[in-house]
C-alpha cells in the first residue's frame, strides 16, 4: 500500500469538503479549490477523509498517494494558505509592485512587469543592505508553486557568483572558476 495514501486526513474546523461525481470540492476562509479524481475511492466520516483504491495496479497506485496529497494540500490551503519567498541576488536588483503587477530589474535593459492573477498577493521587502525578497501567497499551491518556478526562469541563479533569483533557504551548488 501507498504510505501516503494510506494515512487519514482530518478536517480541520471551518473547512467542507465534498465528494461528487469524479470531483471534490473544499472551501474554506481563503477560498474554494477543486480536483477531479479517478479510480480512487474517497469517503468521509466523523470529519476525517479515506482514500481507498480498488486494485494493487501501478496505475492506481501511484494515484493514491497522489490524490490524498492533493486533498492535503488543498484543505491546507483554504485553511492556512502557502507561502514562496523569492531572493535576488545581484548588484541593482529591484523589485516592486503596484497592487498585482510585479515590476522586476534584474539586469536587463529593461524591466519585467508581470501581471499576476487575482488569486495571488504579492509583497515586496528591499531592506537597505539586503538583498530584495519577493512573497507570494495564496491558498492554491500549484498555483503559487508555477508562478514563482516562472520568476525564477527569469534569471536563475548562476553557479560562479551566486546571481539571480533564488528561493530563501535554497542551497546553490557553487563553483570555483578559473584557477590563476
Amino acid at each position: 500500500m501507498s504510505r501516503i495514501g494510506k494515512n487519514p486526513i482530518t478536517i480541520p474546523e471551518g473547512v467542507t469538503v465534498d465528494v461528487k461525481d469524479g470531483m471534490v470540492t473544499v472551501k474554506g476562509k481563503l477560498g474554494e479549490l477543486s480536483q477531479e479524481f479517478s479510480d480512487i475511492d474517497i469517503k468521509i466520516e466523523d470529519g476525517i477523509i479515506t482514500f481507498e483504491r480498488f486494485s494493487d495496479k501501478k496505475d492506481q497506485k501511484a494515484k493514491h498517494g497522489l490524490y490524498r496529497a492533493l486533498v492535503n494540500n488543498m484543505i491546507e490551503g483554504v485553511s492556512k494558505g502557502w507561502t514562496k519567498q523569492l531572493e535576488l541576488v545581484g548588484v541593482g536588483y529591484r523589485a516592486s509592485n503596484q497592487g498585482n503587477k510585479l515590476d522586476l530589474a534584474i539586469g536587463f535593459s529593461h524591466n519585467i512587469v508581470i501581471e499576476l492573477a487575482p488569486e495571488i498577493t504579492v509583497e515586496t521587502v528591499s531592506d537597505k543592505g539586503k538583498n530584495p525578497i519577493v512573497k507570494l501567497s495564496s491558498y492554491d499551491k500549484q498555483l503559487v508553486g508555477q508562478v514563482a518556478s516562472k520568476i525564477r526562469s527569469f534569471r536563475a541563479p548562476e553557479p560562479y557568483k551566486g546571481k539571480g533569483i533564488k528561493f530563501v533557504g535554497e542551497q546553490l551548488r557553487r563553483k570555483a572558476g578559473k584557477s590563476a
